[in-house]
This record gives structure tokens, sequence and C-alpha cells, in this order.
């Protein structure tokens, strides 16, 4: 990505502006001598509690309100990602298994860091990581801050999530862990096609890759649309038709983790390692229903109206294969318990297959008309994050106990998606000699299409990149009855990203007279018929129709200078002042996929420049107080300005498919950022056993918030623009609690202490304001808004999460039945009258029992979504989405040797 900083045209645009700062934030604990009692005492008691209360101290020393979820309590609950666990976590919700809401606020709202590093994000349509990608075995703690700090990312609304890596051990450790279940949904047979040798661990060995002719093309520019009939059906022959999908059986779920560390201890200096390894292949079959158009429907005869299908797959056979596999190395070198240096090195690779088997209608294809249309897809897409970090740690006790702190973190991912493919059918009730009985028969009533669009080849490859560092310098300062920390630094990120994709369309009309009956697009448009069969005129059979800013290339660059004050004032009060001034500039350039070149004028304006460009500079406060009544309680309140600002994607004026609803969105150059007033209130109650209850209050008032709207489509998906509402807001109460049983005493031969009840909930509302004729100014397309005054996209007026835990009094058994519901939420706003889409509440209910049948074993038995919820996403009572998701089950085995 280095390659565009050679281009003066995107020097000059890149040079007005850019800066974003994370100071590292400190995550290596003392292990002092009481280490090895404090282990003892945590055996005894409550596993859960034994962990819970160490987050919980961290959470309480905190000077600003955060929510810690440790790597017990993910156990505890059986979740296997970062995403899953993090929706355990007060007022945080789940979104397509990948991103998270905080407060309601969507994923652009929240910002994500390793280690307290920025990393890079492999999803073309976002710059926030999806979660997904981080399983729990490699996690030492999650921790969500939800007010404000300067040493943080101005970029803050809902919060800061930090995933913390386990660290160097304070003992030997090597530990062995297999896995192996399943899902109801796969007792049956589910699809499968031709993919290859290198599936088992998420690698695609050219099999789905473009022919090596095609490529060529690409590297040097030469249209394809500019060949001969000759080379052009030679090429053509040459790209994989075998993704035909076929009934199979469905091989059980496996997995392993294996983790190895030791630390060793020298006079003055202590080194430790930790390395860890971990797979996963699993499976997942569903149904599901996918609606796009609807007509309404006036009632007759005392019927009641109602919202008809026009457009979509009321039929939808899916299999999914995902491989995930990570490897982290730790290494940590201390000297004289005042200096310590930490490298960490991380992949993360994870691959999704899924094959699709649609049956539906379309505006022009009816089945009144006695026709249906078949479409058979097949994603594939392999996701991998690497990540090196080192961080230091060093205190001068000569220089009055000065602190200094450094990080640097380089870190890339990328997306690799080498070919998918959809295939469009039409099933004809009564053809290919098959009685007219009013069942559409897929495999004896089919032909392939007959259009300049019968199947579709994409490829696509993205890459980012993330280089950030920073420092910081801390200075403790005791008065009489003050206690002063003044911390003061500076982080600096530079991140880079290149984006292609290519999209080859097959033209069936440029065959003469071709049978095209059939339910196999292999066997229709084999080898023989691609090389030999007569063609039609001047026709191609295969077309590029990559569109323009298909390819791009994008920078950031964040400068951030930072300084925070913390007052400890008669051991009763806590102030925090914080400032923060940070320098963004982002550019984001198309490329023409034709030339390879920018989509820029022979010879550019400043105006053209300032197109690609933004840039953002200010100065943001924090403000926190925090009394402590006793050692029990304490008070916090906090104010803090911040901002969101515009995705790179976002910016651009290209068009994308956002995954999650299969739209296509546009940029938007003009989106300016999003100004916030955060405002936090919370009363926590630590108690000595370990019970605890927190009540908060959360208010945020946004001046011109980013949002999705849609404009009406002719045929297809309605295109969503980005653009800027009026103004909005977003508050709520939440509570978060632990208890034991302690108080019923003994009953039926156990003891109340045994069991416990942990949750949490949130109760909140947003709005925004949308003026619809601003919105057209802005984007330049016409709109439709059903409600300009709404919840915010995503929004969840109520989370509710419950944990319900036994610990035998052996230590030999342990068990957690935990539920997670959402309130209803807008993921898709409505237009042309219909009302907004909303996602209905799905309710989880996952249990996990843990057998230790000697101090180094351990069984462990997980059933997740117990009552067999299904996704779904409904608009005035009528389904428009929906996914069958099955009750998943795993039995793990681990050896502690």
């Amino acid at each position: 990505m280095k390659t565009k900083f050679k281009l003066s045209i995107l020097t000059l645009a890149l040079a007005t502006g850019c800066g974003l700062s994370t100071a590292y934030a400190e995550t290596a604990l003392e292990e002092n001598a009481d280490g090895q009692a404090m282990e003892e005492v945590i055996v005894k008691a409550s596993r859960l509690k034994g962990t819970a209360s160490a987050v919980m101290e961290e959470r309480k020393n905190q000077a600003f309100i955060a929510d810690i979820l440790g790597a017990e309590q993910i156990a505890r609950t059986g979740d296997s990602d970062a995403a899953a666990a993090l929706r355990r976590v007060t007022g945080i919700t789940l979104v397509d298994g990948k991103y998270i809401y905080v407060r309601g606020l969507g994923e652009r709202f929240s910002s994500t860091q390793l280690n307290g590093a920025a990393v890079p994000s492999p999803d073309p349509t976002r710059t926030v990581i999806p979660l997904d990608l981080f399983p729990s075995s490699i996690i030492e703690s999650l921790s969500v801050q939800k007010s404000y700090s300067a040493a943080m990312p101005a970029h803050f609304a809902g919060g800061n999530v930090d995933v913390r890596l386990k660290t160097i051990p304070s003992d030997f450790v090597f530990s062995m862990q297999g896995k192996l279940g399943g899902n109801t949904n796969n007792f049956d047979d589910g699809l499968s096609y031709n993919g290859g040798d290198d599936d088992w661990y998420g690698k695609d060995d050219g099999t789905r890759a473009a022919p090596a002719s095609l490529q060529k093309l690409w590297k040097s520019h030469s249209p394809i649309n500019d060949l001969s009939q000759q080379d052009n059906r030679e090429i053509a022959a040459q790209m994989n038709r075998d993704y035909d999908p076929k009934a199979t059986s469905i091989n059980p779920n496996t997995g392993f983790d294996v983790t190895l560390g030791n630390r060793f201890d020298f006079d003055d200096f202590r080194l430790g390692f930790l390395t860890a390894v971990s797979y996963d292949n699993k499976w997942e079959v569903s149904e599901e229903y996918e609606g796009q158009d609807f007509t309404y429907q006036e009632g007759v005869d005392g019927e009641d109206s109602s919202w008809a299908l026009v457009r979509g797959s009321d039929d939808i056979k899916s299999t999914e294969h995902t491989v995930r596999f990570s490897g982290m190395f730790n290494v940590g070198l201390e000297f004289q318990r005042d200096h310590r240096i930490d490298f960490s090195s991380l992949i993360l690779h994870d691959t999704r297959d899924e094959i699709r088997d649609k049956l539906g209608n379309t505006n022009n294809v009816t089945i009144s008309d006695g026709l249906r249309v078949r479409d058979s897809d097949v994603i594939y897409e392999e996701r991998e994050m690497i990540a090196n970090q080192i961080r230091g740690t060093h205190n001068f006790s000569g220089l009055w106990n000065l602190g200094a702190d450094w990080f640097y973190s380089d870190a890339r991912s990328n997306r690799y998606a080498p070919g998918n493919i959809s295939t469009r059918y039409i099933i004809a009730d009564g053809s290919n000699g098959q009685p007219e009985d009013g069942i559409f028969d897929p495999i004896n009533e089919s032909s392939l299409r007959k259009a300049t669009t019968s199947s579709r080849y994409s490829f696509q490859n993205l890459d980012d990149n993330v280089e950030n560092y920073g420092f910081s310098f801390s200075l403790p300062v005791n008065f009489s009855n003050v206690e002063l920390e003044i911390k003061a630094g500076g982080n600096f990120i530079e991140k880079t990203r290149d984006a292609m994709a290519r999209r080859i369309d097959v033209n069936t009309l440029a065959f003469d007279n071709l049978d095209l009956t059939g339910h196999q697009m292999g066997v229709i448009l084999n080898d023989d018929v691609m090389l030999n069969h007569p063609l039609s005129g001047n026709e191609l059979i295969i077309r590029d129709t990559t569109a323009s800013g298909d390819d791009y290339y994008s920078a950031q660059l964040v400068d951030a200078y930072f300084i925070d004050t913390d007052f400890f004032i008669a051991q009763k009060w806590r102030v925090n002042l914080g400032l923060r001034y940070e320098d963004f500039r982002q550019v984001v350039a198309p490329l023409d996929p034709a030339t390879g070149k920018f989509e820029l004028p022979a010879k550019p304006t400043n105006e053209d420049l300032a197109a690609l460009a933004f840039k953002d500079d200010d100065v943001f406060g924090a403000l926190a107080f925090t009394y402590l009544l006793d050692d029990e309680m304490q008070f916090r309140a906090s104010y803090a300005q911040t901002t969101i600002r515009p995705d790179i994607r976002e910016v651009a004026p290209a068009t994308y498919i956002d995954p999650l609803t299969g739209f296509p969105i546009g940029g938007t150059p003009s989106v300016t950022s999003t100004a916030i007033d955060n405002y936090d209130l919370r009363w926590e109650w630590y108690l000595p056993a370990g019970d605890n209850l927190s009540v908060g209050l959360f208010y945020k008032d946004m001046d011109q918030p980013i949002e999705a709207v849609q404009s009406p489509a002719q045929d297809g998906p309605p295109l969503i623009r980005i653009a800027n509402a009026e103004d909005g807001y977003v508050y709520g109460l939440e509570v978060e609690f632990l208890k034991d049983f302690g108080f019923l005493g003994d009953f039926a031969g156990m003891n109340g202490t045994d069991f416990f009840l942990s949750g949490n909930f949130t109760v909140s509302e947003s709005e925004i304001n949308i003026d619809t004729q601003n919105v057209v100014e802005q984007t330049g397309v016409s709109t439709s808004i059903t409600n300009p005054t709404r919840a915010m996209t995503g929004h969840s007026p109520w989370v509710v999460n419950m944990n319900l835990g036994w610990d035998a009094p052996n230590g030999n058994h342990s068990a957690t039945l935990a539920y997670n519901v959402f309130a209803e939420r807008i993921i898709i706003p409505g237009i042309d009258g219909k009302d907004d889409a909303y996602e209905q509440p799905f309710h989880s209910l996952d249990m996990v029992y843990t057998y230790y049948p000697t101090y180094s074993s351990t069984l462990k038995f997980k059933v997740q979504n117990i009552l067999n919820q299904k996704k779904e996403i409904e608009f005035e009572d009528t389904l428009m989405r929906s996914e069958t998701k099955g009750v998943a089950f795993e039995v793990a085995l681990k050896w502690d040797f």
C-alpha cells in the first residue's frame, strides 16, 4: 500500500491532514510472593467468583466506567470467540455473529484494540474488525470501557473494546484439549460441491481461483471484452464450472487446542513464554427465507390486508463450512520488577465456505406464469490477521518513580475470496416433457437461464495494514492529603488499504441455439460446448462487469497527543481530567479497473483532490469523578466530548454489497463527522464475598449522526446511501449483579453458597431525526423514507443476560445455565410506505457442564440454543428474513500435563 504515496496527486490529497492515538494500557500484573496463596484461595472458592473478583477489582480501581470479562467467565458460558462472549456484557448486543453494538449504537460507534493497539479489518465493507476472529482460547480478558478517557482514541461513542491476549504464565503449563460436536440441523443431509483438496484446513488450493490467463489480463489491464471470440471462449473454458450442489452427509465438528508455556527466574531477571495453537472445523446446515420486494394487497370479503412477496427466495437450503486456526507466541523479560518488555506474535485465520440452493421468484418470473427461479450460490472467503507487538513498561524509582510505557504494533489483515459464483436456473412447470401438475421440479423441469448474466463469478482481495506506536510518561506527586498522577503521551497510526474486485458474467445468449435444459451448470456448459459450440454473431461468452470503484486505495494518518491528571483526595474523592488533540487525515482513491489508474481528471483541480480527502482535527476533553463512600461502595460521574468519523468506504464514491442485508451501498464523499456529548453516572457496590451490584445511567447527545438511508429500486434490492441525520440521542439504565444463595442455607443436601445468580439488563431509548431534503442534496439520489424520525439502526430498547451457576463443594463439578435476549431492533429502515424491518428477539439459552475427574483433567459438555430459536426479521408482521440455527452441542476433554 505504500505505492500510493509515490504519486504526487495522492500525496497532495493525503497531505491535507491525519491522527489517532491510543496509549498503551498496562496489562502486566505484578506476580508477587502472595500469588500462590491467592491461587489456593481461588481453588477453594467458587470457580466463577474467584476469577470474577479479580476482574471486579480491576474495574473497581479504574478511573472510568468499564466492564471486564475474564477468561474463566468466558469458559463458564462456553462462548467460542470474542464476539459471542461480549454479548454477555451489560448493554452489548451481537449483530450477524461478528459485530457488537454497545449501548444500542452500531459497530461504527465503537472501536476495537488488541492489547491496547489499533488493529486492521479484513472486512471490505467495514473498518471495524469482526470480533468472531478471536477464539476464546487465547483471550485473557475483554475490557469494554464505556466512558471516555483522554488516553483513548477520540473515535468513541458506545465504547472501546480491548481484546487482551494471554500473557506469560507464573509456572510451567502444558495442556491439550480435543473437541467433538455437532448441530441438530446437521442430522439430515446437507449440501456440498467439489472444492479444493486443502479445504480441511481453510485454504483454497487454486481450484476456485481465476485462470492464470485471466489473471494475466488483469495485471496488464487488457480488457477481456476486447478479446476475439476465440480467445474469449478459450479463457471461458478454463473457468471452473464444477460448483453444482449435491446432497451429502455432514461430518461432526472437531477441534483442538494446545498451550505450552513456562517462566524462568534468575537473580534480577525473569523470563517467560507462552505459545498456543487452536483449530476448529465446523459445519452448519440451515433453512432460510429471504424476501426482497413486497406488494400491498387490500383485503377483500372481510380478509385482512397484507404484504405479498414479489421478489425473493422462499425456500433456501444452506450449508456453511467454517475452518478456524490460530497461533500465538508471547515472550516476556522482566528486570528487578521495575522494567518489563513483552513481545507477542499472533495469527488468526478464518475460512467460510457456504453453498446455498434457493427457490423463489422475481418481478418478471412469477408462479402465476408457471415459472420459478433457482439460484445456486457459492460464497467462499478466507480472512486472516497477523499482528506483531512489542511493549515496554518501566518504573524509574530513582527518578521520583517516573513511569514510562511504550509500544509498537505492526498488524495486517487480508480477505481473500478467490472465486464466488451465483448461477440462475428457470424452472417451468410442464417443461422438458414433464406433466403440468403445479409442482416445480428443480431437476427435471429446469433450464439454465438464457441471458447475458446466467452466472456471475466474483474475485476479491483486500489487504489492510496498520502500523501503530505510542508512548506515555507518568509522574506521581504526593501532597499532605492529595495523591496526584500526571500522565502524558502520544499515539500515532498509519493505516493503508488496498482492495481489488472483479466480476465476470457468463453470457448464454452467446451460444447459437444451445439447449440449456438441465440443473447442473458444469454439465450444460461442458468443455465441448465452451470450446466448440457455434456462437451468435459477435457475442462473447464471458464479459467483465466490474464496476467503477470496486478497486481502490485508501490511507489514514492519525497523530494524537494527550495529557491526563488523576487526583486522589483524602482517600475519598478521585478526579480525572484529561485533554486529547487528534489530527486525522484520510484519503480514498477509487481506481479504474480497466486501466489501473486513479479515477481523476487529466489535470485534477483542488476540488477534485478535496473530494478524495477527509481532514479533521480537534481537542477532546474528558472529566470523571469517583466518590468512595467506603471500601465497598463508590459513586461515579463523567462527561466527555468525542467524535465518530465516517468509515473509509462511506466516503468513497463507489458501490459495494453489504453482507448483512445483501443490499448495495453507495458512499457519500460529503459525509461529515458526528459530534457527541457523553454523560455517565454509576453506583457500584462490591461485597467481601464477591457479590456485587451496580446501577448506571447514560446519555449521549449526537450532532449529525451518520446513518444509512435507502433509495427506491425498480428491479432489485434498494440502494443504500450513507448520510448525516440532523441530530440524535440515546439514553438508558444499566444494572449488573452477582449474588450467591447462601441466605437459603442447606437444602436437599446442598448449601446455598454452591449456587449463584449473575446477570445484567439494559433499558434504553434512541432517536434520530432525518431531514429528507438535506439527504437528497447530500447524496444526490431520491429518497422515500417512511419514518424520518425513528430509533437508531440496530438499537435494542432492552437487553437481558442471566447466568445461573453451580459449583460442587468438592470442586469436581460446575454448571452454568446462560440466557441472553434482546428486544426487537431495526435492521433495514423502511421506504416507499413500508415500515422499518425489525430483527425479532432471539432467546438464547445455553448450558455448560464441567467435570474435573482429576487435578489435571477437565471434561466439558455444552449445549447452545436449547430453545431452538430462529433468526427472523419482520416488518408489519410480515416475515422478511429467517434462518434456522439448530441446537449445537459439544464435548471437550482437556488434559494439563
